[in-house]
């Protein structure tokens, strides 16, 4: 079963709105206090006063419950962002993802590691997470294309995604080198609107 598939399960299921926030607030903290690995149905479970059969039922394993959790947790960052241009779109992006950064930054660490071990958790967080993400970001860049404003051709369009997300993956890493700057808006105007090509990058003051 995907990871969307136990998501509608658990909203046809007898579970209130309210009652699976809850469980999922529950999954967070443990995510937050221990890691991947200090999630278990038993503790989500005995921390919630659930039974541990409705949470097997209704999302079958611990990957797709924690997925279900983190994907609840936060909206999607860029879906509904169209500004009129690519470079109005990226920085709108980059904003967005500057808000949401401490948070998020906080529970993917917390399954980076999983994240590699286990490969249903790695293909769940995919779907639920990451390829949303992606593919608006694509999106932007299409919009692009089609309004002229970089060549269809460019090599750096496919290089666009990674590079957001994953400097958001490694910003924490580098805390000596951006400071009290985001890394992503800098990135963005130093690196990737001119390797796009995108005219008047320079950020307006």
């Amino acid at each position: 079963m995907s990871t969307q598939a136990a998501t509608a399960a658990a909203r046809r299921s007898k579970i209130t709105p309210e009652r699976e926030q809850e469980l999922y607030a529950a999954v967070l903290d443990l995510l937050r206090d221990g890691g991947y690995d200090a999630v278990t149905m038993e503790g989500v479970a005995a921390r919630t006063k659930c039974g541990k059969a409705t949470l097997y039922r209704q999302w079958k394993t611990k990957s797709q419950l924690v997925t279900a959790a983190l994907a609840k947790s936060r909206r999607t960052l860029f879906t509904d962002i169209d500004t009129g241009s690519v470079a109005g779109d990226l920085r709108a992006a980059a904003e967005a993802a500057a808000t949401r950064r401490g948070r998020d930054a906080e529970l993917m660490e917390a399954v980076g590691q999983a994240y590699l071990l286990h490969p249903d958790l790695r293909r769940a967080l995919r779907e639920t997470v990451i390829e949303p993400e992606v593919a608006a970001l694509d999106a932007m860049l299409r919009r692009g294309v089609e309004r002229g404003e970089i060549d269809a051709g460019n090599p750096a369009l496919g290089f666009v995604a990674p590079c957001f997300l994953g400097v958001l993956r490694v910003e924490r890493l580098f805390e000596d080198r951006f400071g009290d700057e985001d890394a992503l808006p800098g990135l963005l105007e130093a690196v990737i609107l001119p390797a796009l090509g995108v005219a008047g990058s320079a950020r307006p003051r």
